[in-house]
């Protein structure tokens, strides 16, 4: 077995006091220029390796960190970054971090922008929190938290929706003009000529989500530009979508309107909601793509109403938000600023391998 180099070997093959180790171990106190290159030159060639465990308790400091979400009951799709942060929460609880969750209205700006507020308000102790892990889902709101966090200097994390902000310690989640791209290349497998695709948002001020309007940039892009089909873009957005009767109502115009309808590509993970309401004469003629691996689509895809899902990985999102936090502020380490995650193409053929992994939703939950 290797044996482990400790703080002493080091001193005495730099020539230094462990005293001096130490601090270069932890960048701080003053040591001159020539003894820190000596000191991280033996550390190299010994093979130290820092135990970051023992660092952290012995110092006995405790960080902070608020998490703010849409409200998952809601939208089930939103349990699973919660879950993820979650299981990373339990991993890093005994080396200092503190999660509090705060949790607004799927489809309210103003109760992020009122959440948002209680997060940054000092504490008794005179304290605001040492880091904030964050989904913009409302571009404007979401860039004002970054420049309110930035002139406190607070680090933050957001996932799901890309914000072009340097403000940010780092984004994870999906490339969404990509995914965009993606669902146009699936849709057009087997698209004639000439026929009509719908890009519909089932949601609520998409004009303020970034993700869904890069996703319809991306969409189109690749209509534009592959290929040789003439294929129409139409796209709509339809924010009554949870009213059963007036969805089906809408839904069925669109049947009567575009005759020669080819496909229709759900921005978010609602698709299931559109195909509750669709004759199923219908669902069967034209292609359906989706986002997110949530119960209700994986039933429709399984019975061949759905064609694909992409799968945006939310259980990471949340559990590399919350390590990348962790590694930022216990650990000082440097972390990437962008973060992607693949895009995986979910058919019924594989969905089982998938399902299974939803599963552990409810396992992070209640373990």
């Amino acid at each position: 077995m290797k044996k482990r180099v400790r703080i002493i070997d080091v001193a005495e093959h730099a020539g230094v006091s462990p005293g001096t180790v130490d601090r270069v171990i932890h960048n701080r106190g003053k040591v001159s220029p020539e003894k820190r290159e000596e000191v991280l030159k033996v550390m190299k060639e010994l093979g130290y390796e820092r135990n970051i465990a023992a660092s952290i308790l012995a110092k006995g400091e405790n960080y902070r960190v608020a998490v703010l979400l849409p409200d998952y009951n809601e939208d089930p799709y939103w349990k699973q970054p919660f879950a993820g942060a979650e299981e990373a929460r339990k991993q890093v609880q005994h080396f200092g971090l503190n999660i509090e969750y705060y949790f607004f209205k799927l489809l309210s700006p103003e109760d992020f922008d009122r959440q948002a507020r209680n997060i940054l308000k000092t504490q008794p102790d005179g304290t605001r929190p040492d880091g904030i892990l964050f989904s913009p889902l409302f571009l404007n709101e979401g860039e004002e938290l970054l420049n309110k966090c930035d002139n406190l200097n607070i680090p933050c994390v957001i996932i799901n929706t890309n914000l072009q902000s340097s403000k940010k310690l780092s984004y994870i989640g999906q490339h969404s003009y990509q995914s965009g791209v993606l669902a146009a290349r699936l849709l057009n497998f087997g698209t004639p000529k000439k026929r009509t695709v719908i890009i519909l948002n089932l949601t609520k001020g998409s004009t303020n989500a970034k993700h869904l309007i890069e996703k319809k940039e991306g969409f189109q892009y690749y209509f534009d530009n592959y290929g040789n089909k003439k294929v129409k873009v139409v796209n709509l957005e339809f924010e009554e979508f949870n009213d059963n009767e007036k969805l089906k109502t809408f839904l069925q115009g669109l049947i009567e309107k575009y005759t020669n309808l080819s496909g229709i590509f759900f921005t978010n993970s609602r698709a299931y909601k559109a195909i509750q309401c669709l004759d199923e004469k219908i669902v069967k003629k034209i292609k359906i793509i989706g986002f997110d691996l949530i119960e209700s689509n994986l039933n429709y895809l399984r019975e061949d109403k759905i064609n694909f899902l992409i799968n945006q990985n939310p259980i990471e999102q949340g559990f590399l938000g919350i390590q990348t936090l962790y590694k930022h502020l216990v650990e000082k380490e440097a972390v990437e600023p962008i973060q992607y995650l693949p895009l995986d193409i979910v058919v019924k053929e594989n969905m089982q391998y998938y399902q299974k992994r939803g599963y552990q939703v409810e396992t992070l939950l209640t373990a």
